[in-house]
C-alpha cells in the first residue's frame, strides 16, 4: 500500500512540458507579433522606405522631417561663375519657394493606404517590397527677379571692348582689349535648371567675348588733326585750311572736318560733268562721247569737258545751257554747294566767257579760301557725289533713287567708277594706299589749292569714300608740301579701314610728280572701253 501510494504521488508531480512549451511559443509569437505590430505602427507614422520627393530620398522620415529636408536642400544658394569669378545667388532673393503642402499631400497619398492596414501589415511581416514612389518638385520663382539679378551682374562684371589707340609715328591703330558681355537670355534657362536641381547648384554663366573696338571714325579724325598739327599745317587756320570728308561705305559713318568749306573746284568739277552726262544720255554713250569722257576725267582736258557740256546743252556751240544742266543735276543729287557757271579755261586766245547766274549756296562762312566765283565745290559735296555713284553701282540705289525713272542704270554707274579707276596718277590718294589698289578718283589743283576725291576699294571689301582739299594763302602752294599732306591723310584712312595690312610708313616708291595721263589714257577712240578702261593696257 505504501508502494502504490508513492507511485501515485510521483505521477501527480510530473510537469506538463508540452503544454508549457506550446504556451511559451504562443506567448513568444504573441510578443513578436506585438513587437512587429508596434514597429509597423511606428513606421506607418513615417513615409515609406522607397519614396523620393523632389529628387530627394525621404523614406523612413516623418512628414515634418521630410519637408524640412527638401526645403533645406532647395534653399541652398546657387554658385554662378562669370569668367571664373564666383557669384552667390540666394534662391529666396528671386522668390523661389517649394510648394511643400502639395508635395507632402501627394507623398502621403501615394504611400501605404490607411484603409488596408492589416494587408499592409501582412506585407510588412513578409517583407514584401512596396512600389517606389517619386513625387515631382512643385516650386516657383519670379523670372523678373532673376533677370534683374543678371542685369546687375552684367553691370558689374561686363567689360566693354577697349578702343584702338592711334600711333602718330606710324599713322596706325593699335587694337584695344577684347570685352566680355553676359548673355542674359542664354543664362536664364541655366539658372532655372539649377534652381530645380537638388544637387547641381552650379552655373557657368554664358559670356560672349566682344571684339576690340576700332575706336570709331572719331579716332581717325583725331589722328588726322594730330598729323596736320605735327606738320605745322593748321587745318582751321587763317592762312591754312584742310577739308576732309571720309565715309565708311559699310556703315554710313563719316568724318566731316571742315567739309562744308567752299573751294575752287578746279578739275574736280569733272565729276559733276560725268554724272550729268549720264543723266542726259538716254542710250549707251557713242564711242566719240566715251573718248571725250576719258579725256575729261583722266587727262582733265578742259576742251573735252566743254564739249560734253555743249552736248548736254542741245544748243550747238552755246555752252551755257549745258553749264546750267550740270549745275542743276549736281545740286539735285545732294551737292548743294557745287556749281559751274562759266566755261572751263582753254588757254587759247579769243575764248569767250560770260557766266550763268550764280546759284544760292550755303558754305561755311567762317573760312575763306578765295574760291573761283564760277566753279566751286566742297569736300563734303565731292564725297556725296562719289557715295551716290557707289550706291547706284553696287546696290541700284544712290543716283537711281533720286532719279527712279531710268535716268541712270546700274551699269552706267559702274562705268563711271570704272572710268575714274583708270586715273592712275600714282600720287595723292593713290600715294597713301598699297600699289595696285583700285581707286576711283578725280583730282584737281590750282596755285593755292590741291584736292583729290574718290573711292578706295581695299581687298578686304571695306570700301570707303575719301575727299581731301588743302589750301594755303599766298601766291603758290607748293605741291611738294601739299601732296604729302593728302597722301598721309589717305594712308591714315587706309590703316583704319585695313588694319590687317597697314602701311606703317610713307611709301618710298612714289614718283616725284604725278604720272602723265598719256601713260593711262586709251591711245585711241576705238580702244576706249568704259566697261574696262585698262583693257588696252592689260590685253583683255
Amino acid at each position: 500500500m505504501a508502494v502504490g501510494g508513492l507511485g501515485a504521488s510521483r505521477r501527480r508531480a510530473r510537469l506538463p512540458w508540452l503544454e508549457l512549451i506550446s504556451a511559451g511559443l504562443l506567448l513568444a509569437a504573441l510578443l513578436l507579433f506585438v513587437v512587429e505590430l508596434i514597429g509597423f505602427s511606428q513606421k506607418r507614422d513615417r513615409l515609406q522606405a522607397d519614396i523620393t520627393v523632389a529628387g530627394i530620398p525621404v523614406g523612413g522620415l516623418t512628414p515634418v522631417e521630410a519637408q524640412a529636408r527638401w526645403e533645406e536642400i532647395y534653399a541652398r544658394p546657387l554658385t554662378l561663375s562669370y569668367q571664373g569669378s564666383p557669384i552667390i545667388l540666394d534662391p529666396a532673393s528671386v522668390g523661389f519657394r517649394t510648394n511643400s503642402e502639395v508635395m507632402l499631400a501627394e507623398a502621403l497619398a501615394r504611400s501605404t493606404d490607411e484603409s488596408s492596414f492589416w494587408l499592409a501589415f501582412w506585407n510588412y511581416l513578409w517583407r514584401r517590397p512596396v512600389e517606389p514612389v517619386n513625387v515631382a518638385l512643385v516650386a516657383e520663382y519670379q523670372q523678373s527677379l532673376v533677370r534683374a539679378f543678371l542685369e546687375d551682374v552684367a553691370s558689374r562684371y561686363d567689360r566693354p571692348p577697349g578702343t584702338s589707340r592711334a600711333d602718330l609715328a606710324t599713322l596706325t591703330f593699335e587694337p584695344g582689349e577684347p570685352g566680355y558681355k553676359l548673355d542674359i537670355d542664354a543664362a536664364m534657362p541655366l539658372i532655372d535648371a539649377a534652381l530645380f536641381d537638388p544637387y547641381n547648384r552650379y552655373v557657368e554663366l554664358p559670356v560672349e567675348t566682344t571684339a576690340a573696338g576700332e575706336g570709331g571714325l572719331d579716332g581717325l579724325r583725331d589722328l588726322i588733326v594730330a598729323y596736320l598739327d605735327s606738320q605745322g599745317f593748321i587745318y582751321d587756320g587763317q592762312t591754312t585750311i584742310a577739308s576732309v570728308y571720309i565715309m565708311d561705305l559699310l556703315t554710313g559713318e563719316e568724318i566731316n572736318l571742315n567739309g562744308d568749306v567752299a573751294f575752287s573746284a578746279a578739275s574736280t568739277i569733272k565729276v559733276p560733268i560725268l554724272i550729268s552726262y549720264f543723266h542726259y544720255q538716254t542710250f549707251a554713250p557713242p564711242q566719240e562721247d566715251a573718248w571725250l569722257l576719258a579725256n575729261s576725267l583722266l587727262c582733265s582736258n578742259n576742251s573735252s569737258s566743254n564739249l560734253l557740256m555743249q552736248i548736254m546743252g542741245r544748243s550747238g556751240t552755246n555752252i551755257f545751257p549745258g553749264l546750267q544742266y550740270v549745275t542743276d543735276v549736281t545740286r539735285s543729287v545732294g551737292a548743294r554747294n557745287t556749281y559751274i557757271t562759266a566755261p572751263l579755261v582753254l588757254g587759247v586766245e579769243g575764248q569767250e566767257f560770260g557766266s550763268n547766274p550764280i546759284p544760292q549756296t550755303n558754305p561755311n562762312p567762317r573760312f575763306d579760301t578765295d574760291p573761283d566765283p564760277y566753279n566751286q565745290t566742297t569736300a563734303e559735296d565731292m564725297g556725296t557725289l562719289f557715295m551716290m555713284i557707289y550706291d547706284c553701282a553696287k546696290y541700284g540705289s544712290g543716283l537711281r533713287a533720286v532719279y527712279p525713272n531710268g535716268e541712270y542704270t546700274q551699269t552706267e554707274c559702274q562705268q563711271m567708277l570704272e572710268l575714274m579707276s583708270g586715273n592712275d596718277l600714282q600720287r595723292l590718294i593713290q600715294g597713301g594706299v598699297p600699289p595696285g589698289t583700285r581707286v576711283s578718283h578725280k583730282n584737281g589743283w590750282l596755285n593755292t589749292m590741291h584736292a583729290d576725291a574718290g573711292i578706295v576699294f581695299p581687298p578686304n571689301g571695306h570700301d570707303y569714300v575719301i575727299s581731301v582739299f588743302v589750301w594755303q594763302a599766298g601766291e603758290f602752294f607748293d605741291y611738294q608740301v601739299a601732296w604729302p599732306l593728302i597722301e598721309e591723310i589717305s594712308r591714315a584712312a587706309w590703316n583704319y579701314f585695313v588694319p590687317e595690312s597697314p602701311l606703317t610708313s610713307r611709301r618710298t616708291d612714289l614718283p616725284p610728280v604725278a604720272q602723265s595721263c598719256d601713260q593711262f589714257l586709251p591711245p585711241s577712240m576705238e580702244q576706249t572701253d568704259l566697261n574696262d578702261i585698262d583693257g588696252w593696257r592689260t590685253g583683255r
